[in-house]
């Protein structure tokens, strides 16, 4: 009897949006090693890691938006979709600054603060507080995926060098809404820890 009852939940795990998310996380090693097998030459290996980035990112949009509109979000969902975004972007990010063209502290700078907040939501999320992105978070992650896909892409190669001065601005408006959304954040906890001192601490029957 436990089976049976169990296996309805286990099931709804098996969805399209999660095996997206899933493959989305599968892709991530694959794209590094394409970034990293060539020591960041423009090359078609670049090319094509580029590319891979694109698609995989994209698929962030594609997955959620079908999960919430045929009502297919499940716990598993929210714990792996940040996982497969923050792996992708933050790896992304160390791939970059290996390879020299980015400067590590602001991989460093947008790596904690995903991180961080992951975790945050994710401590939350089990505790039974969900935590939903913020507009200053959803904005900074589009910005984030616009700002790495043009750091990904040899441009230079087509346009010329004054192509890198797009590729500061973009990603010194990444790391600036990186930081404004993580404030934002640290306020929504304090402001929901204060909440659960004054009412008590949601999900402690269990």
């Amino acid at each position: 009897m436990t089976s049976s009852a169990g296996s309805p939940s286990r099931s709804a795990n098996w969805n399209l949006p999660n095996a997206i998310t899933i493959v989305r996380i599968l892709l991530a090693p694959i794209f590094f090693w394409m970034l990293l097998v060539d020591d960041g030459a423009d090359g078609a290996l670049r090319w094509w890691a580029a590319v891979l980035f694109i698609v995989a990112i994209a698929t962030d949009g594609i997955d959620g938006h079908i999960a919430r509109s045929r009502g297919l979000v499940t716990d598993l969902g929210k714990i792996l979709d940040p996982i497969a975004d923050k792996l992708l972007t933050s790896g992304a990010l160390v791939c970059l600054s290996i390879l020299g063209e980015l400067p590590w502290w602001v991989t460093a700078i947008i790596v904690v603060r995903e991180v961080g907040i992951t975790v945050w939501r994710l401590v939350e999320l089990r505790r039974g507080n969900v935590v939903p992105a913020s507009s200053g978070g959803k904005l900074k992650t589009v910005v984030q995926a616009v700002a790495i896909s043009f750091a990904l892409v040899p441009l230079w190669t087509i346009f010329g060098d004054w192509i890198h001065w797009v590729n500061v601005v973009l990603m010194t408006a990444a790391v600036v809404l990186t930081l404004w959304s993580g404030l934002l954040y640290v306020r929504d906890a304090i402001r929901l820890a204060r909440s659960q001192r004054t009412d008590g601490p949601a999900g402690t029957g269990r």
